[in-house]
């Protein structure tokens, strides 16, 4: 496997990056748990047999067993040999510290050290921006746990452009560590603000377009999180007279807002574009959606997926053995416009 540059941090990570947001998440609507801490571990050694050293997760995911489950895992490895992302915003500790003030980045990353058995982590993401703290002194803090050696580099996800570029522009003045990575919602499909049935904007309310850029312009590294878009892009979904078709067990079958939240007419145009590539250059729709991410050219690219079976990872991790033409990258691209 070829490893890649992580934008301007240094680190060399392989080209998919495995996210463990699934450890011990239950669907409150099911009852399901997607992975227990068996199946997690058997995950992570495929992860290590396939070559991947870049894990995603964060202090809330699974209520925490998520981070103890890769900790146990770690105990018998060399810590240097991978490349651990967690975040912080919502609290493991206090019901009332869910917010990005210094108390509370200071005792979940202490949290996240203690669950993942390190020292530090590689990269600390902001999971949401806090617009009720000053960002200076979220970075003030964070600035200071880059300096005990805590923590590495700090990114951000889930915020706009604007409030982005706010964060790099506080970093500056003050001289305290800036965001070198970056983990937005990102697909094929997941390009502009997606309208519900009921016209409800989601979370994201300007165009993913507008993020990008900054990302761009700072060389800032992309680290898409959903970027199988729920999973509509393995192609296992299908529309059958206007409703959806779901294999058992599936996200739309264990998600009750999976239609409302992620499958929009203009999603299907790039499913259809999307699977008549597969078929040219012999490979899944999976692995093309994420060989579509890895090949942008305007910045890093390093997808994050969440495979729930050996077979789903190793289907993930073969896209980085598929190569697309020019003339098919921009096919996809232009979908979503169709």
């Amino acid at each position: 496997m070829e490893y890649v540059r992580l934008g301007s941090t240094g680190l060399e990570v392989s080209p998919i990056c495995f996210g463990t947001w699934r450890f011990g998440l239950e669907h409150e609507d099911s009852g399901v748990v997607e992975t227990d801490r068996e199946e997690a571990h058997e995950l992570l050694d495929a992860v290590e047999e396939r070559g991947g050293n870049f894990i995603d997760t964060a202090n809330g995911y699974g209520g925490g067993d998520s981070e103890r489950w890769i900790g146990e895992w770690l105990e018998d490895r060399d810590r240097e040999d991978y490349v651990i992302a967690s975040k912080c915003y919502w609290s493991t500790v206090s019901r009332f510290q869910e917010n990005l003030s210094k108390k509370n980045v200071r005792a979940e990353v202490e949290g996240s050290l203690d669950r993942l058995g390190t020292d530090y982590l590689d990269i600390l993401y902001l999971h949401r921006f806090d617009d009720g703290t000053p960002i200076e002194h979220t970075l003030r803090a964070i600035d200071d746990l880059v300096s005990e050696g805590k923590v590495h580099y700090v990114g951000i996800s889930t915020c706009d452009a604007w409030k982005l570029t706010k964060g790099l522009w506080q970093a500056d003045v003050n001289n305290y560590e800036a965001f070198t990575v970056t983990q937005p919602e990102y697909s094929a499909v997941y390009r502009e603000p997606i309208v519900d049935e009921l016209d409800q904007p989601p979370e994201h309310k300007e165009p993913i377009e507008e993020y990008l850029d900054v990302c761009e312009d700072q060389d800032l590294a992309v680290c898409p999180y959903s970027p199988l878009h729920g999973g509509f892009l393995t192609g296992k979904y299908e529309r059958v007279d206007g409703e959806i078709r779901a294999p058992d067990g599936s996200r739309a079958e264990i998600d009750a807002a999976f239609e409302s939240d992620y499958v929009a007419d203009a999603a299907w145009n790039v499913l259809e574009t999307v699977r008549a590539v597969a078929e040219e250059v012999e490979a899944t729709p999976a692995q093309v959606s994420l060989r579509w991410l890895m090949d942008h050219e305007r910045f890093t690219c390093v997808p994050i997926v969440g495979a729930r079976t050996v077979d789903q990872l190793d289907e993930n991790f073969g896209a980085a053995d598929v190569s697309l033409s020019t003339e098919q990258w921009e096919r996809i691209d232009a979908a979503v416009d169709a």
